[in-house]
């Protein structure tokens, strides 16, 4: 399937790799069920590729499992091929198709229909809520720098929280001519955004409590090695999914945490890096968890005084203790996702 926000496109292929049919439907309830019902006419639907399914598909990548067809994330032709048979939507989708049933795309869509994908909902509020806020300190420093020297002075040497406080209390005076009109613009603005900032805390704080709570809820098991908090666990829950069973080993986990090793040799010389890509957002909560340990995990920090003396670079060994991060937290998710209900 190729999909866009009004309508998705079905390209159906036999096992052998001929084309069955192809339509385009609507991207709505009644669409994703009329595409299946048309798809099942052509014959046994097993799988399916789609395009986009944490974006434009996700809805079609939710309904499809549900009817018990396995669906296969898909990326976009790439360029060369494009180049050559020419662009549109019924081209991408019989490219989707193929892509699946040569076996070229293997990775799993994600459910989207569990704790996870709330937690996603939730951390994507908090992301902006912090970045809005980010912003509005900025302005509001940005506002004090060029204020009355008199209040300037006032509230220079105030910690955040204070500053922000006293913000909030300001109000406008009035008075006549072109300086106080200017001083009293000043005071409304810092005080307005001082308010958006406090808003702004409060939602922070809020959706705060509400990951904790759903990562004590659902993934307790995270949170007891040392180095992991519910801001770590809830970013690496979400790029695992609702369904963990999707990666197959703690190697696919870690390539797509962009924390996988591949070879970089060339003539006599030999090395390793780290494979490009990946979640970044879980590269960075990867980053975080092994920093955290390198100053307080005694554990930790013997590996790295062992593997300095060995010659190791920093860089390096905090590439092996990333690695080692993917693999506990893969463990940890798909063993609890594999016991046996109580």
């Amino acid at each position: 399937m190729d999909t866009h926000g009004e309508v998705h496109v079905a390209a159906v292929l036999c096992p052998l790799g001929q084309i069955l049919g192809t339509k385009s439907f609507p991207a709505t309830a009644v669409g994703y069920r009329r595409l299946l019902a048309w798809a099942r006419k052509l014959g046994t639907v097993r799988r399916a590729g789609v395009e986009g399914t944490g974006t434009f598909g996700a809805g079609l990548s939710r309904h499809l499992p549900a009817q018990h067809v396995q669906v296969f994330e898909v990326n976009r032709p790439d360029r060369s091929a494009r180049r050559l048979l020419g662009k549109s939507d019924p081209l991408d989708a019989q490219a989707a198709a193929q892509a699946v049933l040569s076996g070229r795309s293997r990775a799993r869509a994600k459910t989207g229909d569990g704790p996870v994908q709330s937690a996603r909902m939730s951390k994507i509020a908090k992301d902006s809520a912090v970045k809005a806020r980010t912003q509005a300190i900025n302005q509001l420093k940005a506002v004090l720098v060029v204020a009355d020297p008199a209040l300037r002075e006032r509230l220079s040497d105030l910690g955040n929280r204070e500053l922000f406080r006293t913000c909030a209390c300001l109000s406008p005076r009035d008075g006549e001519g072109d300086e106080d009109a200017v001083a009293q613009a000043t005071r409304i603005t810092l005080r307005l955004l001082a308010e958006r900032i406090e808003q702004l805390t409060g939602q922070i704080d809020e959706l705060n409590q509400r990951l904790t709570g759903l990562v004590e809820r659902h993934a307790p098991q995270l949170l007891a090695p040392v180095g992991i908090g519910p801001d770590s666990a809830v970013t690496l829950l979400i790029t695992m999914g609702d369904n963990p069973e999707r990666l197959s080993t703690e190697a696919s986990f870690a390539a797509l945490c962009g924390v996988s090793p591949i070879e970089y040799s060339s003539g006599r010389q030999s090395s390793r890096r780290l494979k490009h890509g990946g979640d970044r957002q879980a590269n960075a909560a990867l980053h975080r968890i092994v920093f955290t340990r390198l100053r307080h995990d005694p554990r930790t920090q013997a590996y790295y005084e062992r593997r300095t003396q060995e010659g190791k670079t920093r860089r390096e060994i905090i590439r092996c203790l990333k690695r080692y991060a993917a693999r506990e937290v893969f463990n940890l998710v798909r063993t609890a996702s594999t016991d046996p209900p109580l």
